[in-house]
């Protein structure tokens, strides 16, 4: 019986990068072998065990065979004769398949040093194209390590394209792509993610509504990017900057998905992308099965990102309108989160990155404002019910209106 450490433990080892992953390799054992030291089997479709005090993984080494569709198609295989190099063999990238040993030798059949040290992600074998779960794992990855260097390799991109094309993302099970794709979005670059799906066609097959957006021109003034899909990818790598928070990245990610439904005979405008948008957003949502959270913040976002814009410009009213549909007042949180996904949006742009946004600060004085115009205010009036809301409306909205006053004089 032998142990190894591989996988991600490994790589990130020889990159000086943090890693909390400590994935196991035992060769040479049994199920009860490991019963019988006292480890917790844990794994449905292969053996996996948990160590008795650490709680690390521990897998038998393996083998797989391709059976079927998705993820899941695959017989396997556990043996103790199975070796070290055959089960690092069936994984996905030469970085993920190298292995250590308990004296720290490093143990690396198929080149992961070699191409860690040319900054490549790169496949193992032409097995890769069994498991399509592997094109969002090798996007994901790309975004991981973007900031070092690393690139997809061609080879391994035509895979991804391969897969793409004979229709086998369909058969991944929408829990496991919002997995990889919160994942992706959490990392350093979660732009370079979604480019790596556009270039292997997997962005239009998984996100169609945000594929669209690509080549969508928008008006110059506003948009010196002018692109669509451009803008959205540099307003997600300004979220980044913003919030490591994946629901307002993710927010930033589908803000714009009405601009792809305008008629090509009234570009470079968009009038209404807003409410247009909505109905794709709840598409996409539903679709990925998002998280509640990740999709409240998305709608928000899409319908009102160009009246946080516009915030300086609106009346009292109309600012106390946005403050309730944006949840403001009951969810302030959330409304924080609100104002860093439109923040991302109006910097995201060619040669604006850098601008000022005191619309943000703006809208949380006027949150701070309305929330001091409480039923105690009224406590010696006599108002009750219908009347007492009617009174704080009014008297919210006098405030708010003083506060525009304010600020335009002001210029803050």
């Amino acid at each position: 019986m032998e142990v190894y450490l591989v996988g991600g433990a490994v790589r990130d080892a020889l990159l000086g990068y943090p890693t909390a992953e400590h994935d196991w390799v035992v060769v040479g054992a049994t199920p009860q072998d490991m019963l019988d030291q006292g480890y917790r089997q844990v794994g449905k479709d292969f053996p996996v065990f948990l160590h008795p005090t650490s709680r690390d993984e521990y897998a038998l080494a393996r083998t797989e065979r391709k059976r079927g569709h998705g993820y899941t198609g695959f017989a396997v295989h556990c043996d103790p004769a199975v070796t070290l190099e055959q089960d690092l063999l069936r994984r996905d990238l030469t970085v993920n398949a190298m292995a250590r040993t308990t004296a720290g030798d490093i143990i690396d059949p198929y080149g992961g040093q070699r191409d860690l040290a040319a900054k490549l992600l790169r496949h193992v074998s032409d097995a890769f194209v069994e498991d399509p779960l592997r094109v969002l794992r090798t996007a994901r990855f790309a975004a991981r390590y973007a900031h070092l260097g690393f690139t997809v390799a061609p080879q391994t991109l035509a895979l991804m394209a391969d897969i793409v094309s004979q229709g086998e993302l369909a058969h991944l099970p929408a829990e496991r792509v919002w997995v990889e794709l919160e994942r992706g979005l959490g990392e350093a670059n979660p732009e370079v993610m979604v480019q790596v799906l556009r270039d292997c066609g997997a962005l239009a097959s998984l996100l169609p509504e945000l594929d669209a957006l690509f080549g969508v021109p928008q008006t110059a003034e506003h948009h010196p990017e002018i692109d669509t899909g451009r803008h959205t990818l540099m307003a997600l790598q300004q979220a980044v900057k913003l919030t490591p928070a994946t629901d307002v990245r993710f927010a930033v990610l589908i803000h714009d998905l009405g601009k792809g439904t305008t008629p090509a005979d009234k570009w470079p405008q968009h009038i209404a992308h807003e409410h247009r948008g909505l109905k794709l957003v709840q598409a996409v949502c539903k679709r990925l099965k998002a998280p509640g959270q990740h999709r409240d913040l998305a709608l928000k976002a899409c319908e009102y990102h160009t009246h946080c814009h516009r915030a300086l410009e609106l009346r009292g009213k109309t600012l106390l309108k946005l403050l309730n549909a944006t949840d403001a007042l009951r969810r302030p949180d959330r409304f924080e989160a609100f104002l860093l996904a439109c923040e991302a949006d109006a910097r995201g742009r060619q040669g604006l990155e850098l601008r000022d946004y005191p619309q943000a600060d703006y809208l949380r004085r006027a949150l701070s404002v309305a929330q001091g115009i409480t039923a105690a205010l009224f406590s010696g009036q006599g108002l009750e019910g219908k009347a007492l809301g009617e009174a704080i409306t009014a008297e919210r909205v006098q405030q708010l209106d003083a506060l525009r006053d304010e600020a335009r004089a002001t210029g803050n």
